[in-house]
């Protein structure tokens, strides 16, 4: 049987769609949030996971940035996918009366206009979005409303309050993710992504990232975390346009050794076309 492809479920959020379009088939395992993925596939209980890592309006996904940190996993491919996200609830309730939204931080942050129209109502977090869905539908409270997909929506049987619900045209980068990294050749537009930690010096950052801009690379992302076992520390998450084994790259990543702390490369592989670019 082959072995599936976790996501953090349940069925009908945006990483499902992720998944399906990274996995087309399957078979696809719903998992608590985005950390019973990765521990799926650190134990290799799963053979990938789908996560996703970036928002063209919230920006970097810290989360899943810390997992690949944390757990040592790799990127080895990805895509990106229009996000539309919807408020809902389980009746034709005014906005004013609504005292609750539940969704995933991101949607959230994604959602902030809508949220500004909406004082009264206290925001909750939770694990996904189609995790709000259910829960607003089995909690059959009309004053809790989701902001969520139209799938998860329609899946759970809720009401839609706002059609519309984000802050723009918005769009969110997925990656599968893996316990290795592949570096086989023959990508059409190859992405090799990394993570370093520079000391604290002036003009450390600067003299890590030069060699890319000599070598005339283009740094498609470039994330700072913090090292939470050292305070005010702070590591940097990066992808370079090109493959690890391209002589420019590596030269550059030969450079990036001598100026950084630590270097890890987490992925290399197929890059999605860049929507509205």
């Amino acid at each position: 049987m082959t072995p599936p492809v976790a996501y953090p479920g349940p069925p009908g959020s945006h990483t499902a769609a992720a998944a399906a379009a990274l996995f087309p088939e399957g078979p696809h395992l719903p998992v608590s949030g985005f950390r019973a993925v990765a521990e799926a596939v650190v134990a290799a209980d799963v053979a990938f996971g789908v996560l996703p890592i970036e928002s063209s309006l919230a920006g970097a996904v810290a989360e899943t940035h810390d997992l690949l940190y944390e757990r040592s996993l790799s990127i080895v491919g990805e895509t990106i996918l229009p996000i539309h996200h919807q408020l809902a609830g389980v009746a034709e309730t005014p906005l004013d009366e609504i005292r609750v939204v539940r969704s995933h931080p991101q949607a959230l942050e994604q959602c902030r206009v809508l949220l500004a129209r909406m004082p009264q109502a206290r925001v909750v977090p939770v694990a996904t979005t189609a995790e709000a869905a259910r829960t607003v539908a089995e909690d059959g409270e009309p004053a809790v409303a989701a902001i969520a997909s139209g799938e998860a929506v329609r899946m759970y049987g809720l009401h839609v309050l706002v059609a519309d619900a984000g802050d723009g045209v918005a769009f969110t980068r997925f990656v599968s993710i893996a316990p290795f990294t592949r570096v086989a050749g023959g990508l059409e537009d190859p992405r090799t992504a990394f993570t370093f930690v520079t000391d604290h010096r002036p003009g450390a950052l600067f003299a890590a990232i030069e060699p890319f801009a000599r070598a005339g690379l283009d740094l498609v992302r470039l994330v700072s975390r913090p090292l939470p076992a050292t305070p005010w520390s702070y590591r940097f998450d990066a992808v370079v346009a090109g493959h690890p084994l391209d002589p420019a790259v590596r030269l550059a990543l030969r450079e990036l050794v001598d100026q950084a702390a630590a270097l890890r490369v987490v992925g290399v592989y197929e890059g999605h076309k860049e929507v509205g670019a």
